[in-house]
């Protein structure tokens, strides 16, 4: 998960939107270390579940790396005020599918499973899927937009 942030990572610009969705323990956040890795992020990025945003500098783009998991929906994400920095920073949203969509006019979102019976927690199969025409051409540079790990 690490090693497929850091491949986003590089193909992030200022304003971009990245929204992640899959199950408790999918590697929501390990993807985002490996993002904030491929950003050149000093320090350490943990889950931001009880503070729901924190803003990382010294990279390439400052990381706003924000968990959606306790709000309620569209309206509260919109009382964090999340984009006085997305117009120069990255964004990444864990759990804000149907949430945060509307902060960009395109967005890249990222769907992990694990698959069940998965005990050891390393196989994943992970979509990612363009949110408009930039992040699909962006994507082709990747390979494929469907990206199996584990």
């Amino acid at each position: 998960m690490r090693g497929l942030g850091a491949r986003i990572a590089r193909l992030a610009r200022p304003g971009d939107l990245i929204v992640l969705a899959g199950p408790l323990g999918a590697g929501k956040t390990v993807l985002v270390q490996g993002i904030a890795a491929g950003l050149g992020v000093p320090g350490p990025v943990t889950s931001p579940t009880f503070v729901l945003a924190r803003v990382h500098t010294g990279g390439r783009l400052p990381l706003v790396h924000v968990d959606a998991y306790r709000l309620a929906g569209v309206a509260e994400v919109d009382d964090l005020d999340l984009d006085a920095d997305t117009e120069v920073a990255l964004t990444v949203v864990e759990w804000g599918a149907g949430r945060v969509e509307q902060l960009a006019t395109e967005h890249l979102r990222v769907d992990i499973d694990r698959p069940e019976g998965d005990e050891v927690g390393e196989a994943r199969r992970v979509q990612l899927l363009p949110g408009g025409p930039d992040w699909a051409e962006r994507l082709r540079s990747l390979g494929n937009a469907e990206v199996p790990t584990g």
